[in-house]
């Protein structure tokens, strides 16, 4: 029987897993690192403190990583200055997006290792680098050389034990102390005394290699800050207007397909897992489409008027009720199709899309601005 709590702390820890990336944009490293913290607990905390059934859990929980991935790469847009950096991680991506997506689709699991998830170490190794050298410096062949060793070394070893042998690590830890898998983090301790001396020791260690290696870094460029704006260039209003007169010039371009694309793919992977949804992907996509042209229309027009959002949260706020008028024609014509989406999953279907849409509209104007009025770096 669900109880209230464990509902509370499932809306809690969801909850959690849609707020915190959208951090990201201002700042990459916290955000990015607690988003990785929470995916890695969350199924810990609903199996320690709730009752809750977790069998479909697994397909929300690819969904919900897919969602702050792809915030994270639409503020790389925002914050990225290495131009040859941002195009391996939009490769990057994408090549995650499309295996996600094979794999919601055909439930193959070697899709899983095939496009494995290098985009996000990737992201937190160049926001970690960034910490306190100019991402500049960095030559195309480090950059490479960077993501083919995360990709190889970390990545395929990562995907093949969690979606090949499909091990789970608590469990496996559990296993090797010879304590039951039901066993809770202080059972483990009472049962494996040992384990605090090695831990602390293991502790000093680590702190001991990272000092070590912290000395033989380069000297840094910048002192330490967490938020992205605290390195951005001032861009004059001459930039942005030429920024968004650029941006407003045509509306069928490659930008206009890339944010199809985007949000077609994250549509579709998380059609796959909400419930009520009777729509084929081509009627979504179909969907996804009209509504993001009609959005680009009205932000070129706004721009063609010469003006723009006073900020990036009234956008939203007038996207989003812009975009819940066109859902619900959508909804009108589905039954037209032999279709039906349920009102609950179209609030949460144009919210997504407005979100990832609006962030990616405000965020292309930086790149413009950051690209086409400076070197690419």
């Amino acid at each position: 029987m669900t109880h209230a709590t464990d509902i509370l702390i499932f809306l809690l820890v969801v909850g959690a897993r849609f707020i915190v990336p959208l951090f990201i944009p201002r700042y990459p490293i916290p955000a990015i690192l607690a988003s990785l913290i929470i995916d890695a607990v969350d199924q810990t905390v609903f199996q320690q403190f709730t009752r809750l059934p977790l069998e479909g859990y697994q397909g929300y929980d690819k969904a919900l990583d897919i969602y702050y991935l792809v915030i994270a790469y639409l503020s790389t847009m925002r914050n990225w200055k290495h131009h040859f950096a941002f195009e391996v991680s939009r490769f990057l991506i994408y090549w995650r997006l499309v295996g996600v997506t094979a794999f919601e689709l055909i439930h193959w699991r070697p899709l899983l290792i095939i496009f494995p998830n290098t985009f996000e170490y990737f992201f937190i190794f160049y926001e970690a680098y960034r910490l306190r050298w100019d991402p500049r410096r960095m030559t195309k062949r480090f950059v490479l050389a960077s993501a083919a060793f995360i990709w190889i070394v970390i990545k395929l070893p990562q995907e093949w034990w969690i979606h090949i042998a499909q091990l789970d690590t608590t469990d496996f830890i559990k296993s090797l102390l010879g304590v039951p898998l039901d066993a809770s983090i202080a059972d483990i301790f009472a049962a494996n005394l040992w384990l605090i001396p090695v831990l602390l020791i293991l502790a000093v260690g680590l702190y001991v290699l990272v000092r070590w290696a912290m000395r033989r870094l380069p000297p840094a460029d910048r002192k330490l800050a967490f938020s992205a704006d605290a390195h951005q260039p001032a861009f004059t209003d001459a930039q942005r207007r030429a920024a968004l007169a650029e941006q407003s010039r045509r509306l069928l371009d490659g930008t206009l397909f890339e944010k199809i694309a985007l949000i077609s793919l994250v549509t579709i992977i998380f059609a796959q897992i909400l419930p009520g949804i009777q729509a084929s992907n081509t009627a979504l996509v179909l969907g996804v489409a009209f509504i993001i042209i009609l959005n680009t229309a009205l932000s070129h027009w706004i721009s063609r008027r010469g003006k723009e959002w006073a900020s990036i949260y009234r956008e939203f706020l007038v996207m989003a009720l812009a975009n819940f008028l066109f859902a619900a024609l959508f909804i009108w014509l589905m039954p037209h199709t032999g279709g039906r989406l349920p009102w609950g999953a179209t609030l949460f279907f144009v919210l997504l899309l407005t979100v990832l849409v609006t962030m990616y509209d405000h965020y292309r104007v930086v790149y413009l601005m950051r690209f086409h009025q400076e070197p690419a770096g």
